[in-house]
């Protein structure tokens, strides 16, 4: 069967190569043909399982497509390449070709099919090089910031905070959470902003940047209903015990069930926020003990009796 395969792929290849050639009554190449049978030995390649074979037709596709200028097309033969290779687990080489396809999508006009690509792209990658990944998936959600799809910008913004809070990249996952607060609050998702202000308050005190943090708090008053808000309430009890270096008081309120059911990552950054000096409770001033009843005399007492009568 595999064997088959091949030689079906083989055959479309020779075809392929006939209709490029020029001659005497055919001064032009036959791009539009060309491609198609690359299209069709790529597929028999991968059929039969020989994927470099298959991501070689995908190219010479993709080149057909582009003389022809079906960029679309060409963008699509280069993704299906970008495939191959990730069947062959070549992944940075896979998401090249799928990042060179994304942006031959946007020039062609259709950043939807650009979007989806590039969040294809992040997922292949994110196990292997989340720095990529998170690369990634901002440049998805500028797409669709773009175009106005706020909610899928969101999505992916949010993939790539939680990245950045897993690889502690704090600096960058503040702002990255920002920037999700603010999309929610624009399409007035309030209860998504309540969760984002307790994840940037996480964020920039494992940054030990308690001011940032209580800005945070401080400007989500602004927000409608959260003040009043379980998730307000939370937080202020977050920060003081944080500033009192109350370790006690921090770890119930990020054992509590509002924090522990949020986002794995950030749940992990509740349960290991430590409070600075490593939270050792101030100790409360020791009471004077009384003295047992019939014991009145003080060494300065006796030293009084002893010269009590003078010195002669």
């Amino acid at each position: 069967m595999a064997a088959q395969k091949i030689n079906e792929g083989l055959e479309h290849l020779a075809k392929a190569e006939k209709y490029l050639k020029t001659g005497f009554l055919k001064w032009k190449p036959d791009y539009d043909s060309a491609a198609s049978e690359y299209g069709k030995a790529a597929v028999a390649f991968k059929n039969a399982k020989q994927f470099e074979q298959a991501k070689d037709a995908c190219l010479r596709e993709a080149v057909a497509h582009e003389n022809n200028r079906a960029l679309f097309h060409a963008a699509k033969a280069y993704e299906q390449a970008g495939m191959m290779l990730k069947e062959m687990q070549k992944l940075p080489e896979a998401v090249q070709l799928i990042e060179k396809a994304s942006m031959m999508y946007l020039e062609n006009g259709t950043p939807d099919t650009a979007a989806m690509a590039l969040e294809r792209a992040g997922k292949l990658i994110e196990n292997v090089d989340p720095e990529k990944a998170v690369q990634l998936y901002q440049q998805t959600a500028n797409v669709f910031e773009n175009e106005e799809r706020l909610r899928q910008a969101v999505e992916l913004l949010g993939k790539a905070s939680r990245l950045l809070v897993r690889g502690r990249r704090f600096d960058e996952a503040a702002l990255s959470i920002q920037k999700e607060r603010k999309i929610y609050q624009e399409t007035e998702n309030y209860p998504a902003c309540y969760k984002k202000t307790i994840a940037q308050v996480l964020v920039h005190l494992h940054r030990n940047d308690y001011v940032a943090a209580e800005r945070c708090v401080r400007e989500s008053y602004s927000i409608p209903g959260f003040n009043g808000s379980e998730d307000c309430a939370a937080l202020e009890q977050l920060l003081e015990g944080y500033d009192q270096q109350d370790q006690d008081q921090v770890s119930d309120v990020c054992n509590s069930p509002l924090f522990k059911y949020m986002d794995n990552d950030y749940a992990k950054l509740g349960l290991s926020l430590v409070v600075p000096g490593g939270g050792i409770k101030k100790k409360s001033p020791a009471t004077p003990q009384a003295k047992p009843d019939g014991v009145t005399a003080t060494a300065a007492d006796e030293e009084e009796d002893e010269y009590s009568g003078g010195l002669c």
